[in-house]
């Protein structure tokens, strides 16, 4: 497979959150896994401070019983720990690994920061081996810093 052109696809991310629409998340989500042929499933968690969680959000793809997840718990929850991206290139390796299935083999979770606090994130699943590349990371944590602004703190 070829490699995506992340600056295509940053641009249409760009278009639908200056378009502002209703689903804006649900859509950016829906864009993510179209056009970025090894992101098999996209998600976004939602930091419940107060329950000390991630509560999931938009997303796209197989549904997920991972709804609530305690913050430390799994990838996401370190991730919503440590407010520093993590890539996991062969979830088999990871022993705080959540499975969402089988077919899963590799995840790519970036944290939403506003003000310097984490307050949601990016989780996307990968059917694919060790897909991730540093443009990834890039991409992502560009469009986390773009959506920012559409999470409540």
């Amino acid at each position: 497979m070829t490699r995506p052109d992340f600056g295509k696809v940053f641009e249409q991310i760009e278009g639908i959150v200056n378009a502002n629409p209703k689903d804006l998340l649900l859509q950016i989500c829906s864009t993510l896994k179209a056009e970025v042929y090894h992101y098999d499933w996209v998600g976004l968690y939602v930091l419940d401070g107060a329950k000390n969680e991630l509560v999931l959000g938009p997303f796209v793809g197989k549904p997920t019983q991972h709804t609530h997840i305690a913050v430390g718990k799994g990838i996401c929850g370190q991730v919503a720990a440590s407010g520093e991206t993590m890539v996991v290139q062969d979830v088999t390796q990871v022993d705080n690994y959540i499975s969402c299935g089988l077919e899963v083999q590799s995840e790519i979770v970036v944290p939403i920061l506003k003000d310097g606090r984490f307050i949601a994130e990016i989780d996307i699943d990968s059917h694919s081996a060790a897909p991730f590349t540093e443009e990834d990371n890039v991409f992502l944590n560009k469009v986390a810093e773009l959506i920012k602004d559409q999470f409540t703190d």
